[in-house]
């Protein structure tokens, strides 16, 4: 066609009315498909699905405006649908024939190099050029593998390569070598030649797909699955309460956005509001550049860290740090060395005199530290010591401040980990403690060898809880059957006190849990004439919600359940 070597096309797609295929609807369109070099250079047909009245298609690339063509059979003319409008990279076809073709043209992949850019985004690039990415194609270890000439490399290392105005060699087009702006943002000389023209601003794409491009299994040059781990992880999906919530209130969006939604906490993060910047995007996930940062490198951090991996502070992220950027932004700038992990694994400020909800389930930072909870008098304040190295108090108490890395030192099994052991998973894999435990004098214990001590301890302290609930409670907690010390949350502890029954009663809440839930919000402030129960409570439910029965810090962990025992009992004797 005429207009081939100005306007790209994206591959034929056929459609065959019937054929029910998934829609991929979103509110904001997102790349949904790994290319080799991050971006699209040209049009890509992501997806097809029936209407009642016709067929919606969808496609992806660079920014720009898009035409769609149609033909009824093979070698039959092809037919426009509207005009070269198209900046959405959808659209819907009403009657369509019973077996049509579809295909799209897309603008022409100019590409320019990063010192175009340079002269308006000199700030970024000048980051940008010290990390990993701009030494691609330089790289020693790429040298060693020949891949300056391996067409097979060359796709990640240089800029468009494959394309018309893309990476050719080295010799001819220098100024293309490397991971650049335009491999993950698109094809930028259109913008270059008309800054002021919004339809061919360069895509900023904070989708996992732009990163999964390079970033994926390729055994044949030991490529780690990044990708694939990451999208079998937790981060891949927002939690559905989160996505509920933020779904339903935009204040929801900038609270728990700010560690569930990634555009909401990049949001944050760059200095502007979630809910009047993303009011429709709090559902992408935590993504590759929730953490890793594509624009500059950190001088505590491997890997283009956002955070490092050790610290030894304590941090909170607390509803009144998110309440407006500018709380956000001092409290993330104020403390920007904290382990990256601990910047959303934190307990959110929670204290025993709460009444609304128990501590969130992200406190693993502050539990690790022995920083969060409420000890009995005869236990010695180990928060106090909590900034301390190897060798200080708080180490009597975690053994993980040995650990170089903290979370990731488990959670992302280094090189001596077993072969092929995931790492962007986040999963534990239990022979994981022969890194750092010589087996042949202490065989490592298996993950869950922590759990049935501090199960004794748990149904030790619900015994004593329910016991005062029964005996001493004041009638207006019991109201409707609800369990005295509880919390008003409907998700409330569920289980029988019985060793059979503790560990499989976890999950009953979720079945009936009217049954289960503490006195309503109005009643709550009666507990307060029972501190030893709210401490009680507070306690059990850190230990819990931390998640790992103990493994984080099962000696903590422990001192904390005979606190709440401790503290129930104090009550049960009054």
């Amino acid at each position: 066609m005429k207009f081939f070597p100005v306007r790209r096309l994206a591959p034929v797609l056929a459609i065959l009315l019937g054929l029910a295929l998934p829609a991929t609807a979103q509110s904001v369109q997102h790349l949904t498909i790994t290319v080799p070099g991050g971006m699209p250079g040209r049009p890509v047909m992501t997806g097809i699905s029936t209407l009642t009245n016709g067929v919606q298609i969808t496609w992806d690339g660079p920014s720009g405006y898009y035409q769609v063509f149609d033909q009824n059979r093979l070698r039959a003319p092809w037919s426009a649908w509207g005009g070269a409008t198209n900046l959405l990279r959808t659209a819907t076809i009403t009657q369509p024939g019973s077996n049509q073709f579809f295909r799209v043209s897309g603008p022409a992949p100019n590409y320019a190099g990063s010192k175009i850019c340079i002269s308006c985004h000199l700030n970024v690039c000048r980051y940008e050029t010290n990390t990993a990415h701009a030494s691609a194609f330089s790289s020693p270890g790429f040298l060693a593998l020949g891949g300056q000439s391996n067409p097979s490399c060359l796709p990640c290392h240089t800029v468009g390569y494959g394309l018309p105005t893309g990476f050719v060699s080295a010799t001819a087009t220098p100024q293309l070598a490397g991971v650049q702006c335009e491999n993950c943002h698109g094809p930028a000389a259109n913008h270059a030649a008309n800054e002021d023209d919004p339809a061919v601003r360069p895509r900023a794409e904070i989708a996992a797909t732009v990163c999964g491009g390079c970033h994926a299994a390729n055994p044949a040059y030991s490529n780690p699955p990044t990708f694939e781990e990451w999208s079998a992880s937790g981060h891949s999906a927002v939690v559905p309460d989160a996505l509920s919530a933020m779904a339903s209130s935009t204040n929801e969006i900038n609270s728990c956005g700010v560690c569930h939604s990634g555009s909401a906490r990049l949001a944050f993060i760059n200095g502007t509001i979630p809910s009047a910047n993303v009011p429709m995007d709090y559902d992408v996930p935590i993504t590759c550049a929730v953490c890793h940062d594509p624009h500059a490198t950190n001088t505590l951090a491997p890997a283009q860290l956002r955070n490092p991996l050790f610290s030894t502070n304590d941090f909170h992220l607390t509803s009144a740090d998110v309440a407006s950027v500018g709380a956000f932004t001092n409290q993330y700038q104020a403390n920007a060395n904290i382990n990256l992990c601990a910047q959303c694994h934190n307990d959110r400020g929670a204290a025993w005199t709460d009444t609304a909800r128990p501590p969130h389930h992200s406190l693993q930072y502050n539990l690790l530290l022995a920083t969060v909870g409420e000890l009995a008098p005869f236990y010695p304040s180990y928060q106090a010591a909590h900034a301390g190295l190897p060798g200080s108090a708080a180490v009597s108490i975690s053994g993980t401040f040995y650990l170089t890395n903290q979370c990731a030192a488990c959670h992302m099994q280094p090189d001596a980990a077993p072969a092929g052991a995931p790492r962007h998973t986040f999963a534990v894999v239990t022979n994981v403690c022969a890194n750092c435990h010589d087996t042949a004098l202490l065989p490592p214990l298996p993950l869950t060898a922590y759990a049935p001590g501090l199960s004794n301890q748990i149904a030790g302290v619900i015994a004593a809880l329910n016991q005062w609930a029964a005996t001493k409670a004041p009638p207006a907690l019991t109201t409707n059957g609800s369990v005295a010390w509880e919390y008003p949350t409907a998700d409330g502890l569920a289980w029988q006190t019985n060793a059979s029954g503790l560990l499989a009663g976890w999950n009953q809440a979720q079945q009936s849990p009217a049954v289960f839930n503490g006195p309503g919000a109005p009643f709550q402030s009666t507990l307060t004439n029972y501190p030893g129960v709210m401490k009680a409570r507070f306690d059990l439910y850190l230990v819990l919600n931390d998640g790992s029965m103990g493994v984080h810090n099962w000696l903590y962990s422990a001192f904390l359940l005979d606190s709440a025992q401790y503290f129930a009992q104090q009550e049960l004797n009054k």
